[in-house]
């Protein structure tokens, strides 16, 4: 079975993602700069897909399966590489 996003909510610091069979996941939102940096409204036009969410107004995808690794912004990590 896929597990895959139900529900998601924000603080100060950290997004929480609810999912299909129940857990709940909560990273910081220095993970992810642009959601960091994002007003409310734009975090709030989040799109559920069977493998994730999605922003389109911001350019940003996170994976279930990604929250799942503990994997924050990939771009992130290969701008600092280079």
């Amino acid at each position: 079975m896929n597990t895959s996003a139900r529900a998601i909510r924000f603080d100060d610091a950290s997004m929480s993602v609810d999912l299909s069979d129940g857990r709940v996941i909560s990273v910081p939102l220095a993970w992810f700069p642009r959601l960091m940096n994002a007003t409310p409204e734009q975090r709030a036009q989040v799109e559920f897909s069977s493998h994730g969410l999605h922003w389109e107004g911001i350019d940003e995808d996170i994976s279930v399966d990604g929250l799942l690794a503990g994997i924050g912004d990939l771009a992130r990590e290969r701008q600092a590489a280079v």
